[in-house]
């Protein structure tokens, strides 16, 4: 009779199979050593690009203390980067349109980390456990008819 195989170590042996690491996607990168990617929350849509660098961030062509100045703001952008221990190694720069400036915060935070991600796709990791790669899909629900607002009715009166 056969010899007989008692762990899944033995059944490997057997069976003559070697587990192989998976291998990660080579890093998206252009002639000037750029990764670009596009991030989107609510209306606004943000076009980023990620470089090595000394942390240095621009959007619309202004410093981010300027377009973004609310502290919570550019805390937001600052996430991917941290999450990824990242903080102060690349340079940013992005163009972002449409929505308001909480909606852009948003676009370029999603931005900028699917742009490490091409960069550095070891990176994927941490940041998919952060929520950074996930686009936030929520927008503002349309006005429907026979109705003040999308949910709102007009107010009853009895005369």
């Amino acid at each position: 009779m056969a010899e007989e195989t008692t762990t899944l170590e033995d059944l490997g042996e057997a069976m003559g199979t070697v587990e192989a690491a998976p291998a990660l996607p080579e890093p998206k990168r252009d002639a000037q050593g750029r990764s670009y990617a596009t991030g989107k929350r609510k209306d606004a849509v943000a076009r980023v690009w990620v470089k090595p660098g000394h942390g240095k961030i621009t959007v619309n062509g202004r410093e981010l203390e300027v377009y973004f100045a609310r502290p919570a703001l550019r805390m937001i952008l600052q996430q991917p980067l941290v999450a990824a221990d990242r903080a102060g190694q690349f340079d940013v720069v992005c163009t972002v349109s449409g929505g308001g400036l909480s909606g852009q915060a948003g676009a370029v935070r999603h931005g900028i980390s699917k742009a490490l991600t091409y960069y550095e796709p070891e990176l994927r990791g941490v940041l998919k456990k952060g929520g950074f790669l996930t686009r936030d899909s929520r927008v503002v629900e349309r006005k429907k008819y026979g109705r003040a607002k999308a949910r709102r009715s007009f107010q009853f009166s009895k005369r």
